[in-house]
């Protein structure tokens, strides 16, 4: 039997799971990794733990699997994306903590940006709104502010880099210093039509390009693995950012279909082809993951609270005890009796944008429970994702592509089949899970595998991927509509605090 290793390593945990060639889950390990809070709005990781919790992880798993890294095909890396490392060549050693995509304090540069009026040029040519989210702006704060950094870098010393390449160096022993299309596209530097560094942007971020991996395709030879470190060199094959690889892993390959991750948050994308399509919607412009150095493109929403509002639920509220006790309560009323929750906890997302907007819950009489308000939670990331896959269907249908059939989706909160199947009711499509629903992983393990030669072609995959349950819509098209007028109301409300 053939396998394939992912290396996933994720905001709150690195985590190694191996496939075999069908696709199905082996083995996996996970360790957490410390948050790092040292200012309000200031998210930091230590490079070093992300390293050696991966590397223990990759370890444990070859075990618990019952094989040696003689059988592993290749490994494939997914990764948080924006998330950014800065190490000198030399030694290795990371110059600061790696500043993690949730991190606000580069908003100042970004403010910076705007005024001097290049969010147009940044929009075109990199697809991204000018935000503290992405990577260019961190990166730009630790050259100016770690002593020695910025005269460091210019003289070559200094390697930049998104975790995937943090993680590519350390496994290779500094041998390669390089990215993917998916994740490079995420640092608000990077051309996507021509797939290389912007020297415009560079120079308008003062980024010195010595500090900038190679870009490869995301399935490529991007080196091998230090035999030490696994018993056996191993090549690697795959990269790509997460959202980017959970819609590879869901078999998205062509314009028009499209993938919803619930987690923490909820990240959409809809594939769009060979297409770059700028959002009228509120949505931002991403290269896929590619399979080749033609570019691809998909566009992307995120929602901030997700998942989260079942935790705030749990800990907030104390209305449950465990996060799986959700699904009983909210299913204990027929409807959530008139009470709208709006979770807008950090501000609201895609399609909104809106960083001031405050949660708001609305609706309330002497007749609310716990679990009329279970119920609006749950149904809160139903109605924000649904507002992301109508902004994303507004600009197919401008753009005169075919709109979206089904949503495939993943992620913790999928399992929850309440919340599925309202999904599937606002949306007036089918809701589709598939058997496997760690399709991150399962995306760089797919990109692996089809750069080793382990698959002929995407077709293959596509045959991989199978469904575990359809939700079908059970409301009419104008029962949906009248919902999600209710959620836009209770949105307007929000904002108007």
């Amino acid at each position: 039997m053939t396998y394939l290793l992912a290396l996933d390593q994720g905001t709150s945990s690195s985590r190694s799971i191996v496939f075999d060639a069908h696709g199905a889950i082996v083995a996996m390990a996970q360790r957490e990794i410390t948050q790092i809070y040292p200012h309000p709005g200031w998210v930091e990781h230590d490079p070093l733990e992300i390293w050696n919790t991966q590397i223990a992880t990759a370890r444990e798993v070859l075990v618990k699997a019952g094989i040696t890294a003689q059988q592993v095909h290749a490994i494939g890396i997914t990764n948080q994306r924006e998330t950014t490392v800065v190490w000198d060549r030399a030694t290795g050693q990371p110059i600061y903590n790696a500043i993690v995509w949730q991190d606000r304090r580069a908003e100042p540069s970004c403010v910076a940006l705007r005024e001097q009026g290049l969010a147009p040029t940044i929009r075109q040519k990199t697809g991204l709104l000018v935000d503290a989210y992405f990577s260019g702006t961190k990166l730009q704060w630790i050259l100016d502010n770690v002593t020695g950094a910025r005269a460091k870098a210019e003289r070559g010393d200094l390697a930049f880099g998104t975790v995937d390449s943090w993680l590519l160096w350390q496994l290779t022993g500094g041998a390669v210093h390089a990215t993917d299309v998916s994740n490079a596209a995420r640092t608000m530097l990077f051309n996507v039509h021509t797939n290389q560094w912007d020297p415009e942007l560079l120079k308008a971020l003062h980024i010195p390009s010595a500090l900038m991996p190679s870009v490869k395709p995301s399935a490529a030879a991007f080196g091998e693995v230090r035999p030490e470190l696994l018993g056996h060199a191993i090549g690697i094959g795959g990269m790509a950012g997460d959202q980017q690889s959970a819609l590879f892993g869901q078999a998205c390959f062509s314009a028009g279909m499209a993938k919803n991750t619930y987690g923490t948050g909820c990240f959409m994308l809809m594939h769009t082809g060979s297409a770059f399509q700028t959002s009228t919607n509120g949505l931002i412009t991403t290269s896929a993951a590619q399979a080749s150095t033609t570019p691809e493109f998909a566009l992307e929403g995120s929602v901030f609270v997700g998942g989260a509002v079942v935790q705030w639920l749990r800990d907030g509220l104390g209305a449950i005890r465990s996060s799986a006790e959700v699904q009983a309560l909210a299913e204990s009323v027929p409807d959530s009796g008139g009470v709208m929750l709006v979770p807008a906890f950090t501000g609201l997302g895609a399609p909104y944008w809106n960083p001031q907007a405050r949660g708001t819950m609305t609706g309330l009489t002497r007749g609310t429970t716990t679990a009329h308000i279970a119920r609006a939670a749950l149904e809160s990331i139903a109605f924000q994702s649904a507002a992301l896959l109508l902004a994303m269907s507004r600009d197919a249908q401008q753009a005169g592509a075919a709109p979206v059939t089904e949503l495939r989706v993943d992620g913790g909160a999928c399992v929850n089949d309440l919340l599925m199947q309202f999904q599937a009711d606002l949306l007036g499509i089918a809701v589709v899970r598939p058997m496997v629903t760690e399709t991150t992983a399962l995306g760089a393990a797919y990109l692996a595998g089809l750069s080793s030669g382990l698959y002929p072609s995407t077709d293959v995959l596509s045959q991989l991927w199978k469904a575990e349950r359809r939700f079908e819509p059970r409301i009419s098209p104008s029962q949906a509509q009248e919902q999600m007028q209710r959620w836009e109301h209770a949105v307007r409300q929000t904002t108007a605090v």
